[in-house]
């Protein structure tokens, strides 16, 4: 299932991709930092699930205002350049609109699976001509990928320390099926018990923070 009705979708993708060629060629903003601040505003929600105020009523101008008041308390002041060629700014707000709508995902969770504006950016040269299937495909392999290459702070900092999950679990009190839990992803660490990170923490040398994601 989609994310809303199709009938938004041009009006999404096109305002997304207006959004961010604006923050980042007139604003002056790099395009990781503005996406975060869309990511982390109400904005990005009302986008997930179609709001038309959001995906149709608002300009791309207007979109940027309205993500920098909420995240920043700051306005743009610079006006929009008239657009000749689409950048490839656009084309990574319009193609990130369209990922979202057909996956029906929130974008904070692209963040979480390591998918990062400047990569859907590098794309750019050998897929904006190309039907927007191939984008899907090409992230859905990528997020496939870097799961299964990824390693959270609580496995690489104990593998630092040279310490079995055994010994981990033995030292810490932490039962052993929780730590595997964790480390796989099945379960989130930030919502371990506050003891408990203290105790790998202590066992590990470290701060309770560097185990957090």
């Amino acid at each position: 299932m989609n994310a809303y009705a199709e009938t938004y979708l041009n009006d999404a993708m096109n305002n997304l991709g207006d959004m961010l060629d604006y923050a980042v060629n007139d604003c002056g903003y790099e395009a990781k930092d503005f996406w975060d601040y869309f990511t982390n505003s109400g904005v990005a929600k009302s986008f997930e699930i179609g709001n038309p105020r959001y995906v149709a009523g608002f300009s791309g101008v207007e979109l940027v205002s309205e993500v920098l008041l909420r995240t920043t308390r700051s306005q743009p002041n610079a006006p929009m350049s008239v657009i000749i060629e689409k950048s490839p700014e656009y084309w990574g707000g319009w193609i990130m609109a369209y990922y979202q709508w057909y996956t029906n995902k929130r974008f904070s969770d692209f963040t979480k699976k390591g998918l990062t504006i400047d990569y859907v950016l590098s794309l750019y040269p050998t897929l904006h001509e190309a039907d927007p299937s191939r984008f899907v495909s090409a992230i859905d392999n990528y997020i496939a990928l870097n799961s299964e290459t990824a390693t959270g702070n609580l496995k690489r900092i104990r593998k630092a320390n040279g310490i079995t999950q055994k010994k981990l679990a033995e030292e810490s009190g932490v039962a052993l099926r929780m730590i595997q839990l964790y480390e796989q992803g099945y379960q989130d660490i930030n919502k371990a018990q506050a003891i408990s990170l203290a105790r790998m923490a202590h066992v590990l040398g470290c701060s309770v923070d560097d185990l957090l994601e």
